[in-house]
């Protein structure tokens, strides 16, 4: 194959399934970001690769003109917070900066959700969307759990058993966001203020509501498929 058949080739491919390949790069971030959180190149290279996420993102949903210039506006932050590094304790450009993340997060959710959930044929594609749903939920609360550690320095207590530093990184968060989401429950911290915990439930249900609806979706959209073909013959 020549180099212009498989460039048109990997086009085409990242062009019919998106939510596939933004699924594919979220799992990705999720895996390697232990090992990359460090100073030095390795962690330049994951901030670049945040970038690409953010891009992926806005094309994943550039199902019209509108969504992908108000999807540009919201990444404009997130994309700024990656290259300038900008750290969970600056005070307020740091809340400000998760604010607009958080936003611009809420607003891909939304988007994909309206797409996938309105599709009458349960395809792969959609299936890929609704796990981009999941993972994005997963990291927004992570969002809102780091703007409650920068406001409220204690809102989360690490057993000093199960860790080796005593102030919540982001990936501490991202693991807890998760263990929340899937009720797993996360096991060496805890949230100790009252918003803390709030967002903690909200995380919990939303998580177990939204795993109901998929299920019910899918078994609705396969049952009305499965009528309409014993219909037709």
């Amino acid at each position: 194959m020549s180099r212009t058949s498989f460039k048109t080739a990997a086009e085409s491919t990242v062009t019919r399934r998106k939510f596939a390949v933004l699924f594919l790069f979220l799992l990705t971030f999720l895996i390697v970001y232990p090992y990359a959180q460090n100073s030095g190149l390795p962690y330049i290279g994951f901030r670049i690769f945040g970038i690409v996420i953010t891009v992926l993102s806005v094309y994943a949903v550039s199902f019209r003109r509108s969504f992908v210039l108000f999807g540009l506006v919201l990444a404009i932050p997130a994309i700024v917070q990656h290259i300038l590094l900008i750290r969970a304790n600056e005070g307020a450009l740091s809340v400000l900066s998760i604010v607009l993340s958080f936003v611009f997060d809420v607003y891909i959710v939304v988007v994909i959700f309206r797409r996938v959930f309105i599709k009458n044929e349960p395809t792969k594609e959609a299936i890929f969307g609704a796990l981009c749903i999941y993972l994005l939920l997963g990291y927004s609360f992570t969002g809102l759990y780091e703007m409650l550690a920068t406001v409220q320095p204690h809102a989360f207590y690490l057993d000093p058993a199960a860790n080796f530093h005593s102030v919540p990184d982001r990936f501490d968060l991202i693991y807890y966001s998760f263990a929340n989401l899937t009720c797993v429950g996360a096991n060496g911290i805890t949230p100790t203020s009252d918003p803390a915990r709030s967002v903690s439930i909200i995380e919990s249900v939303l998580g177990v509501l939204y795993l109901a609806v998929l299920i019910s979706r899918l078994l609705s959209l396969y049952n009305t498929r499965g009528g309409a073909l014993a219909h037709s013959k």
